[in-house]
């Protein structure tokens, strides 16, 4: 284990989400700890949300695997940067492509840059996501309400629709969820209600596809420090992020990307309708 993953993240509050990596203190850790071995040679993906956090690690733990990859983001031009800079520091091509995922056209368009780049899709990561806390049901505002579901899975629902023309025998649908879904949030009541909703999401494609060996799983993070927590959470809950659960801190988006590699790779070649629990250790029914 790295010592930095023992590094609790020091008060810090951000004003605009999904939040900016490149100002978290500690800087959350993406590069993959070891060599991989080329599971996902000569793959395509697209990730959405892949300019930082869980994203960026996936990004990077798909390339070290041999994959070439799409990354989609709101507006976060700097995380971009670095993180197609990082691409390419480790081999691999990268596309970035801004733009707000809640637009069903900008999803398309953004399949279509994909195919015109790399000519073909193997792999969508489902990732993007906003949360805003609130202390009561009252006091989630209608625009609140639907910025929160058409950014965490009505952009799910497009930005697979449009790829599922080009997703062949074999691809993989990887969407993430949260704890949330399934222990609930009494400050994220909205943001716990989408999760469910990709939970529901998740086992019906994956029974709609299966016929067509069409994979579809995904991936519950507990508490991942990511760009989104200091975006969403005041000082003195960033100090204390991820202490409640059994290991004691929050986890890392790079001890998450491996559940994506292999959710991704022939090595799930059985697993459909499934979610993985990188959580630090809380049991729940998933």
């Amino acid at each position: 284990m790295k010592e930095t993953k023992d590094k609790a993240p020091k008060a810090q509050k951000q004003d605009k989400q999904p939040g900016d990596q490149f100002k978290m203190d500690p800087q959350p850790e993406s590069k993959a700890d070891n060599a991989q071995a080329k599971k996902l040679e000569s793959k395509v993906a697209i990730i959405s949300g892949g300019d930082s956090g869980i994203g960026r690690a996936v990004a990077l733990a798909f390339v070290r695997e041999g994959a070439q990859v799409c990354i989609t983001y709101l507006d976060e031009e700097k995380d971009a940067k670095e993180t197609e800079k990082l691409i390419k520091e480790a081999g691999g091509n990268c596309l970035l492509i801004a733009g707000d995922v809640r637009d069903d056209k900008h999803c398309d368009a953004i399949v279509a840059k994909t195919i015109d780049s790399f000519g073909k899709l193997d792999i969508l990561v489902n990732n993007a996501a906003v949360q805003y806390p609130q202390k009561s049901l009252l006091d989630i505002s209608n625009e609140q309400l639907q910025k929160t579901f058409q950014t965490n899975i009505f952009a799910y629902f497009y930005l697979t629709r449009a790829a599922l023309p080009y997703l062949k025998e074999g691809a993989s649908i990887i969407n993430t969820t949260s704890v949330t879904a399934y222990r609930g949030s009494e400050h994220l009541i909205d943001y716990a209600s989408t999760k469910g909703a990709i939970v529901g999401f998740t086992r019906s494609l994956a029974n709609n596809l299966a016929k067509k060996n069409i994979r579809v799983n995904g991936v519950a993070p507990g508490p991942i420090w990511t760009p989104l927590i200091p975006a969403s959470f005041s000082k003195k809950k960033v100090a204390e992020f991820g202490k409640d659960v059994p290991m004691g801190r929050p986890g890392q988006p790079n001890e998450v990307a491996p559940s994506y590699v292999f959710l991704a790779s022939d090595d799930a070649s059985y697993m459909t309708g499934q979610i993985i629990h990188p959580n630090g250790g809380e049991v729940v029914n998933g």
